[in-house]
């Protein structure tokens, strides 16, 4: 049976199917009588000198590391604990190899000799892992159980880990490179950005704790035997999702440098998660400039050239461009089954005068967007990610363009109201006769009308005149038809009806709310009946609101709803009352719950919220206001950093036990607020005084409705009782 090395060549010089290839591998894996860590290492040799499709070496690598697991189980000498690979860069050209497996113990200080970590090992006692995901130009991805989470029963104990690769581990700057990755994660928290927890080491192990995805990474997909392509249809939620990540990374000062589709992740609910920004570089934030001088994580060579730009070949400084590029070249392979240069480099296109071919699928503006993100040229390349998905987005443009057409079609026909009406006046052959008939026929009208009248009088008159005849010769009917006449003529005038009751309206009501202080208040009118509900300070009381409201005019039922609060949160109420007024206004759009409803919660218990969001995309805000006058930011945090959300989003917060009721004990706070942008430009910390939150936030949420217009700012209170436990 032929040696792994060899199956590898022979596939890669075609002499091997691919189908071919998977059928031997398992039968030369058992066979060849090496160790889990040699096969790794000859894998890996040969993976160096001609890499393997991405997919398949991930299968390979996986399927080697389960002979590991399969090893134990039957009681062999694997470990899978302190397992070595030699470091071929440190061997001495010829040495010799000694052996199945080698051992740091075996050379002296470990010299030649780094530690791997694969599937059954457990890293800082905690997190095991189970799975090979992948493998990324910095590290290999493992699916890991974390121990601390299954104890205390998390339903969702599962996590990501990507452990350095030993080639990196031997770089100095290695730990370097995933410090920041980690950094900058913290910023990038986006629901099309994966979420990246901390980065730790075991030992001489380094690795990177991120959320677990269920799906598989879009090179997968495009590496599907007999893919050719999908509709633009069907490939537009893909390209937005990377768009809505990229334009995110870009506005804060990122670039990917490593965009490409295995770092685009297709998760098993239809979302689109861009993962691994392992050797992002910052453009234009001088407050990392800093990093610039001490670490360039190009430096570690970790592009993929087939989607690098030519100035990323050429190591010029980043630029969002870059990325563009990288974008421009796996839309182009979504649609079509084949990368656009036949994955030959930028460079080599360039140099080759390569010249594209457009897709038949595409209109006009389509293709013209992604022949402009395809430039070799930064100058003359797509500007922005925004301005590349708004051309090529046509359904977007189609509902764009409809929305115009409605408003140019109804100003089409006043125009057209009006040039008919021009027309047909200057058209008129004697407007002035005609006016003149026109004014004959009006005096005609009215003269017609006064005969009318004059005739009636008449027929006044001869009745007059037959009474008076009728009373000479019949004096009881006489004196009848002038009782008659007179009571026609004395008739008492009917009552005056009752002048209505004045119309209750939301503006009648405005200014009395609005004079209440520490108060968010939102009134409703049907017929005569007032419904307000909200809060409003202890100090000023419901009954003297309710007194107020009740003297209105037009007021006939009053319906109160409304919960006093503690006045040192008068502050945070009156911050943020007219986005609360505006949310329930507005039919209650974001909704926050405490549990349980009541709010009465006792020392030791978890703080579990569940928040609904609007019909657009938002970002959430959640914020535990404290007795002792300082705000807790549970959404975003470090322990929920993403805090975007979609139309009519529904979530749980707190669930896992992330926060618990501790002292000081009393009447406090939840505000859930939801905005268009961003809150903050850089995380809060996790706790902050009160005082300096709220004058942060009273700045930057008038920045927002500047911008986004206020209207898509709202919040909501959940008020609620912490108590100590009962002794």
């Amino acid at each position: 049976m032929a040696s792994l090395a060899r199956v590898i060549h022979d596939f890669q010089n075609g002499e091997l199917s691919r189908d071919e290839f998977v059928a031997q591998l398992d039968s030369t894996l058992v066979t060849e009588g090496l160790g889990p860590t040699q096969l790794l290492e000859t894998l890996g040799a040969a993976h160096r000198k001609a890499p393997l499709p991405e997919d398949l070496y991930i299968e390979v690598r996986r399927r080697i590391e389960q002979l590991r697991v399969s090893n134990v189980a039957a009681g062999g000498e694997e470990t899978g604990i302190q397992t070595t690979v030699e470091m071929p860069s440190v061997v001495p050209a010829g040495a010799g190899r000694t052996g199945a497996s080698a051992s740091s113990a075996n050379v002296p200080n470990g010299a030649g000799f780094d530690q791997i970590k694969g599937i059954g090992d457990t890293l800082n006692n905690r997190f095991v892992l189970e799975e090979c995901l992948g493998v990324g130009g910095m590290g290999t991805v493992y699916k890991a159980l974390d121990l601390r989470k299954l104890e205390a029963s998390d339903r969702k104990p599962y996590l990501a880990v990507k452990v350095l690769n030993v080639q990196f581990r031997g770089n100095p700057n290695s730990l370097v490179a995933l410090q920041r990755e980690a950094r900058k994660a913290q910023v990038l928290a986006h629901r099309n950005i994966i979420t990246v927890y901390d980065f730790d080491r075991d030992g001489p192990i380094v690795y990177l704790t991120m959320e677990y995805l269920s799906g598989k990474p879009l090179s997968q997909l495009l590496r599907t035997p007999g893919y050719q392509g999908m509709p633009v249809r069907a490939a537009l939620p893909i390209v937005r999702g990377m768009c809505s990540a990229l334009a995110y990374a870009h506005e804060r000062g990122f670039v990917h440098c490593d965009f490409k589709p295995a770092n685009v992740f297709l998760t098993t609910n239809a979302e689109v998660k861009v993962i691994d920004f392992g050797i992002a570089r910052v453009f234009q934030r001088p407050e990392e400039e800093s990093d610039a001088t001490v670490f360039d994580p190009g430096s570690l060579g970790a592009l993929t050239p087939a989607y690098a730009s030519p100035e990323m070949i050429e190591h010029r400084e980043p630029d969002p461009r870059d990325d563009i590029y990288a974008l421009g070249c796996i839309t182009y392979e979504l649609l079509t089954g084949h990368h656009p240069f036949d994955r030959l480099s930028a460079t080599q296109a360039r140099n080759a005068e390569f010249k594209l071919q457009r897709p038949p699928n595409l209109d006009a503006t389509q293709w013209r967007a992604l022949r402009a993100a395809l430039s070799f040229d930064r100058a003359t390349r797509m500007p922005s990610v925004t301005r590349f998905i708004a051309e090529f987005d046509n359904e977007a443009r189609a509902e764009k363009s409809g929305t115009l057409a409605k408003a140019g079609l109804a100003g089409f026909a006043v125009i057209c109201a009006a040039a008919v009406a021009v027309y047909a006046w200057r058209s008129a052959p004697n407007r002035h006769s005609e006016m003149q008939q026109a004014t004959g026929t009006s005096q005609g009208r009215v003269e017609e009308a006064a005969s009318s009248a004059t005739q009636a009088s008449e027929a006044a008159a001869t009745a007059a005149t037959s009474t008076a005849s009728a009373a000479t010769t019949n004096p009881t009917t006489a004196t009848s038809a002038s009782a008659t006449a007179s009571a026609a003529v004395a008739a008492p005038t009917p009552p005056a009806a009752p002048k209505p009751k004045p119309a209750l309206t939301l503006a009648a009501v405005a200014p009395t709310l609005a004079q209440v202080p520490c108060s968010a208040l939102s009134a409703s009118t049907q017929d005569h009946t007032l419904t307000v509900r909200g809060y409003l300070s202890q100090r000023y009381g419901v009954a003297r609101l309710k007194d107020g409201l009740t003297a209105l005019p037009g007021v006939d039922t009053l319906k109160l709803d409304v919960d006093p609060v503690a006045d040192d949160k008068c502050d945070t109420v009156k911050a943020l009352a007219p986005y609360w007024t505006q949310n329930w206004q507005a039919g209650h759009i974001a909704g926050l719950q405490v549990r349980p409803p009541s709010g009465q919660l006792n020392e030791g218990d978890p703080l579990v919220v569940d928040v609904s969001t609007p019909g657009y995309d938002s970002y959430v805000n959640l914020d535990y206001y404290q007795l002792d006058g300082n705000v807790v930011h549970m959404v975003p945090s470090p322990r929920a950093k993403d805090n975007q959300a979609p139309p009519h989003y529904s979530a749980t917060v707190g669930s896992g036990g992330d926060w618990v009721i501790s002292k000081p004990f009393g009447s406090e706070m939840v505000v859930l607020l939801i905005t268009p942008a961003p809150l903050f430009d850089k995380p809060r910390p996790e706790a902050e005084s009160r005082a300096d939150y709220l004058r942060a936030l009273d700045t930057r949420l008038a920045q927002i409705a500047a911008k986004y217009g206020r209207e898509r700012i709202v919040a909501d209170f959940a008020p609620i009782t912490t108590k100590p436990h009962a002794p």
